[in-house]
């Protein structure tokens, strides 16, 4: 049964990361935040409007890159003692006190771009060919030239940096903060409700009448904050069409692509295929998990149901370490090392408490290791969920010792191919190791619950939502809890058709995540998972040369553009080949799961007649 969540000083310390790498204290902390503000006040002093030629250009970003260095961990720090304790006064102090201090910051560094983009082109190229380290940097600066406004400007939009990105501090606030559920009652018992409770536990919960009291209560209480998130987002939403318009954008679709490198075609497909084309599919699993768990009717609220309610295998923190490894060996020895390390090292925070973020994230401070944040419910499928972000660790792990910090972090568009990639090698690793039919339904299952129903569906209709969202934005319109409600029913009517009820209460989903805050992400998931499931396949097929191929892709980090790290790996992603394969494929795992309900219901009806 879910318990109500202890309070972070309450968890055991060997469940919780070990941010000591960063900052043995805050008072470190504090220290190095004073000593970097006066090491940019010193790099102003000596570079502001000293840059003449292409030597200096290249001594300006070596001091430049030395300075970000500094900054990163600071910035971590800050955002990750935060994120696993909202309700902590000092941790929020410390994480608006960083922001304030970033915000200043920025503004004084906003003269290198600017000064650098002055310069003749050139003598930027002059630079490139004196030196490969800031080669790809620069290439990326001449890229952005048309839309950079005058220096003055630049730096007084540096200077509101915080304010900017304050919607998502508001947004966070509200949910993990000032949002409090009471218990539900299912048959006269009460169960306690919290938001990584629900999302952990309840959402999976086996028992309908207990699943769906805790989705209406969940809901009762996201409406009553659907105002203020709705503004919230709406802030966002004006705040990034205003930059757009400023910098000279065509629309805003076309400023939040741009740091991606790519196009609106290769966006569009993805919502396009995926929504058209996957739903006939989707729609048959909804239908298998609705007779599996002998429903009248199904609705939105028991989607994320498992298809055999009496096979839930559980798993300790210490027993997932050995599917890891096994799972993702093939990668090899300085990969384990990686792993080990992450365990041993405690670079994971596995505790559940209140006020902990939600859902799980990785992040990866240059020059540091990577830190996984996850609330550990001990159900199997968690073993996927911290594959998924040992994918995004080892992705930086690589790219961050082979690069530089400006050349590290690659597109949003390939982020979460590495991620989702460990995620295939698990349930390849788990579907080879056994013949137990109830258990390759259980893999297979979560590979479509998981995997795929979580970036394939949850994350694109996210994106279809979004993409209306915006389409209101860029003609001038505003949005409010009404229409963002309507926009997401509508949405998950088109996708779900008569298979699934959308109940009252799942047009509140938009409330849930913190991904609209960071532009076009959600359509990435299915992008990522495409490039992923295709490569895997190689992987299968071909074995150490495609593994090879891929470790050299995760160390080229932001070198290349998606499309050219997806080439690197053996995926031609300008086409909808590889999309339409996956969407095949997904709907080939759905067909199985159909011929291994029958054959286990075969076996039980001949068991039971003997």
């Amino acid at each position: 049964m879910v318990k109500s969540m202890p309070a972070r000083s309450e968890v055991n310390i060997n469940e919780t990361w070990d941010l000591n790498s960063l900052f043995t204290s805050d008072e470190a902390f504090n220290d190095s935040l004073s000593t970097i503000e006066k090491d940019v006040e010193a790099f102003e002093s000596s570079y502001k409007e000293k840059t003449t030629d292409a030597a200096s250009v290249n001594g300006l970003l070596k001091a430049y890159a030395e300075i970000n260095e500094k900054l990163i961990p600071i910035g971590t720090y800050a955002n990750l003692k935060l994120s696993t304790d909202q309700t902590d006064d000092e941790a929020q102090m410390l994480a608006s006190k960083f922001g304030s201090a970033a915000a200043k910051i920025s503004s004084r560094l906003s003269f290198v771009t600017s000064e650098l983009l002055e310069l003749p082109e050139a003598t930027l190229e002059q630079a490139m060919q004196e030196s490969d380290e800031f080669k790809v940097y620069l290439e990326k600066l001449i890229r952005q030239k048309q839309y950079q406004l005058h220096p003055e400007v630049e730096k007084t939009l540096a200077a509101y940096s915080s304010t900017f990105n304050a919607p998502y501090g508001l947004y966070n606030t509200t949910k993990m903060v000032d949002m409090s559920f009471d218990d539900f009652e299912v048959d006269g018992q009460s169960y306690p409700l919290s938001y990584v409770s629900f999302e952990g536990d309840w959402e999976a919960e086996t028992d309908t009448k207990k699943r769906r009291a805790a989705f209406d209560a969940f809901s009762t209480k996201l409406k009553d904050y659907q105002h203020t998130t709705a503004k919230t987002y709406d802030t966002q939403l004006q705040t990034e069409k205003t930059t757009a318009d400023l910098r000279g954008y065509d629309s805003v679709f076309d400023y939040l692509l741009f740091n991606q490198e790519v196009d609106r075609s290769l966006y569009n497909r993805q919502i396009d295929l995926i929504t058209s084309e996957l739903a006939p599919h989707m729609r048959k699993y909804a239908k298998l998990l609705q007779k599996a768990h002998g429903l009248e009717k199904m609705t939105f609220a028991d989607l994320k149901i498992s298809l055999d309610p009496t096979y839930e295998p559980e798993i300790t923190v210490e027993e997932s370490k050995k599917y890891v490894n096994d799972a993702l060996g093939i990668m090899g020895e300085d990969y384990l090392d990686m792993i080990e390390r992450s365990y041993s090292e405690r670079w994971i925070d596995f505790a559940q408490n209140k006020g902990k973020s939600t859902g799980a994230f990785c992040s990866s401070p240059y020059g540091v290791h990577p830190y996984i944040l996850i609330s550990w419910t001990g159900r199997m499928n968690e073993v996927f969920v911290l594959a998924h972000e040992l994918g995004h660790a080892g992705h930086f792990y690589n790219a961050n010792r082979a690069q530089n910090v400006f050349n590290a972090r690659p597109s949003l568009y390939f982020i979460e191919a590495p991620s989702t990639m460990n995620e295939m090698l698990m349930a390849n690793h788990l579907l080879e190791n056994s013949k137990d039919p109830k258990f390759k339904r259980w893999v297979i299952s979560s590979i479509v619950a998981r995997t795929y129903y979580h970036n394939f569906v949850t994350h694109l209709l996210e994106a279809a939502y979004q993409r209306k969202v915006y389409e209101r934005i860029d003609s001038g319109q505003s949005v409010n809890a009404g229409i963002l409600n309507n926009l997401k029913r509508g949405v998950l009517e088109e996708f779900w058709g008569d298979a699934v009820e959308i109940n009252e209460g799942a047009e509140l989903t938009w409330m849930r995540q913190p991904h609209y805050y960071m532009g076009l992400y959600p359509y990435t998931y299915s992008a990522g998972l495409t490039i992923s499931t295709q490569v895997s396949k190689r992987i299968l097929d071909e074995g150490q040369p495609a593994v090879d191929e891929w470790l050299e892709v995760l160390k080229a980090g932001g070198t290349k553009s998606p499309v050219e790290l997806s080439k690197m790996a053996g995926i031609d992603i300008t086409t909808d080949q590889p999309l339409r394969d996956t969407i095949a494929y997904i709907g080939d795992l759905i067909d199985e799961l159909e011929k291994l309900t029958e054959e286990i219901e075969g076996e039980v009806t001949t068991n039971s007649s003997k």
